[in-house]
C-alpha cells in the first residue's frame, strides 16, 4: 500500500492539533499495523496571528497567508492539504484555486459521516463564523440535512468560550453545564444528532454528556485525512 503525504495547518489552535497528530497515526497503525505511522508535513501557526474575523470580507489577509502555508507544503511534498480547525474552511475554495493538490474539507467529511447515520437534522455548534455562515452548513443542506443553530446570546457565548478559555486550556464545570443546556435546548427543538464543529470543543463535550449521538469533527476529518492517505473510500 502506497502512502501519501498529509499537509497540516495546525495551531489553531495546538491544543487539538495534537488531537490530529495522534488520531491520524492511530488510526494509520490500527489498518496497516507493524510500525507503521503516517506520513505528515505540519505547519503550525501562531494563532494570535489567526484570530478568526467574525466578519467574511475581513478574512482576505488570513487567507493569503492560509495560501502561502498550503503553497509552501505542496512545494515540499504534501499529497493534501487540511486545515486543523473548522473555521479556516471558509476561504477553503479560495486557497483550493491556488493550489494543485486537493483540500480535505471537513464539512464534507462530517456530511459523509451523518449521511451514514440516516440522520435529517442536527445541531451544528461552532465559531461564530461557523454557526452564521454559509460554508459548512450548505454542505450538509444540499444533501437533505436541515441544521439547527443556537440563539444569538448562545452563539456568542460559544464563540467567546473558545478564545476565553478552551483555547488556553481552561476546561471549567460551569462552561460544561452551559455547553449542555445549549445542547439540550437543541434536541428539544428537534436535533437528531450535534455537530462539535470547533475542534476545541470535544475537549470539554464527550458522548455520554449528550443523548444523541455527537459528531466529532476533529475525529471525523483525522478519519477522512487517513483515508486518503491510504487511498481507502470515505464512509
Amino acid at each position: 500500500m502506497t502512502m501519501k503525504t498529509l499537509g497540516l495547518i495546525g495551531g489553531t489552535t495546538w491544543l487539538s492539533t495534537i488531537d490530529y497528530y495522534r488520531i491520524i497515526n492511530q488510526k494509520t497503525n490500527e489498518l496497516m499495523g507493524g510500525l507503521n505511522s503516517a506520513k505528515i508535513l505540519l505547519y503550525s501557526v501562531n494563532f494570535e496571528e489567526f484570530r478568526p474575523p467574525v466578519i467574511p470580507s475581513e478574512w482576505s489577509e488570513i487567507s493569503e497567508k492560509l495560501t502561502a502555508i498550503a503553497q509552501k507544503l505542496e512545494k515540499a511534498g504534501a499529497d493534501c492539504i487540511v486545515f486543523c480547525a473548522n473555521t479556516p474552511h471558509i476561504v477553503a475554495d479560495d486557497v483550493q484555486q491556488k493550489i494543485d493538490i486537493p483540500i480535505i474539507h471537513i464539512a464534507e467529511a462530517v456530511e459523509a459521516k451523518i449521511t451514514g447515520w440516516h440522520i435529517k437534522k442536527v445541531a451544528l455548534l461552532g465559531t461564530r463564523i461557523t454557526m452564521e455562515q454559509d460554508f459548512f452548513k450548505n454542505k450538509l443542506t444540499q444533501k437533505g440535512i436541515e441544521v439547527l443553530v443556537p440563539g444569538d446570546d448562545d452563539r456568542h457565548f460559544l464563540h467567546d468560550s473558545i478564545f476565553k478559555e478552551l483555547a488556553k486550556g481552561i476546561f471549567t464545570a460551569e462552561t460544561k453545564a452551559r455547553f449542555i443546556s445549549i445542547i439540550d435546548g437543541l434536541i428539544a427543538q428537534g436535533a437528531e444528532g450535534v455537530i462539535l464543529g470547533c475542534t476545541e470543543f470535544p475537549l470539554l463535550i464527550k458522548q455520554e454528556d449528550c443523548t444523541v449521538p455527537i459528531f466529532d469533527t476533529t475525529d471525523i476529518h483525522a478519519s477522512a485525512a487517513v483515508k486518503f492517505a491510504l487511498g481507502l473510500n470515505r464512509d
